[in-house]
């Protein structure tokens, strides 16, 4: 208690990732870095939402939203104006506080976990050096506010759904938390901003099975297609939202891309190099490599048909986790027979590993079956 107690504006400036004297001081950055997130979210959603739209229209051979200002740009700006001036409806049944709370909790998260990425080396609102455990912790939480939509709207369809989103998160956390750790083995450090200066070779080419498992695991927690189960609608409706409209609809709609675009962050830090790159600013470059990883999730989506639910759960335990597994104890022997650093012959042997273990697992071990249902 004494010791924290003993913690003053001082101790505080160390949390910075910034020189002490940035102007204003630690309230300073704080506030320019909380209105740097937020904006940067905010604008992002939109932006990936008409990206995501009309990207999925040229794929489907049809236009996408092309009505609402120049090419359609302002579409997302439209309907985020018709929804949040639909009426709120809450059912009579519901637990009305539980109600309401829920879409603050989901989505409180999806912001706070921009607060240790790095836009650019030291540009961030706290480098901790436990950034990424903190991601970890911090992303787990949006789960508890899908379940209290599903339980306090007081509909069995809404409780299903928040059941499943929980099963899918508890079940795709250890493969991905798994794949982060491979990360730290070569970085040798759990800062998010270390990591990224460690990326002389982008991990993505010496962590090649490692970035497949926590692309795959990623999209299954978020509920991104083909593992959007909590939304099936010819099972369970919409999910845990089902009784959601107008401006507590639009907080779950914008927390469903708010974590798109967390989680392609945190894959850009962990796995592309981060703002590194030649010429362009590293804000621009960080900007870009998110784009990329969103733009591949919009291309699954397209590409990929939905799984049942038994296959999602399939998926994670008898396809991602051991092949988590065995990512981990490959990455920690090369650790240990190159600890100065991994040279790029790794690369190719990474690469050879990764298709052969993928070949084997979907040829002898696992298959997503489509005749009978596991339970």
């Amino acid at each position: 208690m004494m010791a924290i107690a003993d913690l003053n504006i001082n101790d505080m400036v160390r949390l910075q990732a910034v020189p002490p004297d940035w102007p204003g001081g630690f309230w300073g950055h704080w506030l320019f870095f909380t209105v740097v997130i937020i904006g940067f979210v905010l604008t992002m959603v939109m932006g990936v939402i008409y990206i995501e739209r009309r990207g999925m229209g040229r794929m489907q051979s049809r236009l996408g939203p092309n009505r609402t200002g120049p090419f359609g740009l302002l579409q997302p700006v439209a309907d985020a104006v018709k929804v949040l001036l639909k009426e709120n409806i809450v059912p009579t049944a519901a637990d009305k506080l539980v109600h309401w709370l829920a879409p603050v909790v989901a989505f409180a998260p999806a912001l706070m976990i921009f607060a240790v990425i790095p836009f650019q080396n030291g540009a961030m609102l706290a480098d901790l050096n436990i950034g990424i455990l903190y991601v970890v912790a911090i992303s787990s939480v949006s789960t508890v506010g899908v379940f209290m939509a599903g339980w306090g709207s007081s509909n069995k369809y809404s409780l299903l759904g928040a059941m499943r989103n929980v099963a899918a998160v508890v079940s795709y956390e250890i493969p991905l938390v798994l794949a982060i750790v491979g990360v730290v083995l070569i970085a040798g450090s759990l800062s998010l901003n270390q990591i990224v200066l460690a990326q002389d070779i982008p991990f993505i080419l010496l962590q090649p099975l490692g970035f497949f498992l926590f692309f795959a695991a990623g999209c299954a927690e978020i509920n991104r297609s083909p593992f959007d189960l909590m939304e099936a609608d010819s099972e369970i409706v919409a999910g845990f939202h089902t009784e959601y409209s107008g401006m507590k609809f639009a907080m779950f709609y914008l927390v469903e891309y708010a974590e798109a675009i967390a989680i392609s962050a945190i894959i850009t830090t962990l796995f592309l190099g981060g703002w590194r790159g030649p010429l362009l600013p590293p804000w621009l470059w960080f900007i870009i490599k998110v784009l990329l990883v969103f733009f591949a999730m919009v291309w699954t989506r397209t590409t990929l048909p939905r799984i049942r639910i038994d296959q999602l759960m399939a998926f994670a335990w008898k396809c991602l986790f051991p092949l988590a597994i065995i990512n981990l104890l490959i990455t920690a022997l090369q650790v240990l027979a190159w600890p100065a650093g991994l040279p790029w012959v790794v690369v190719i042997i990474n690469l050879a590993i990764m298709a052969i273990l993928i070949l084997i697992w979907s040829k002898f071990f696992f298959k997503l079956g489509w005749g009978r249902i596991e339970v």
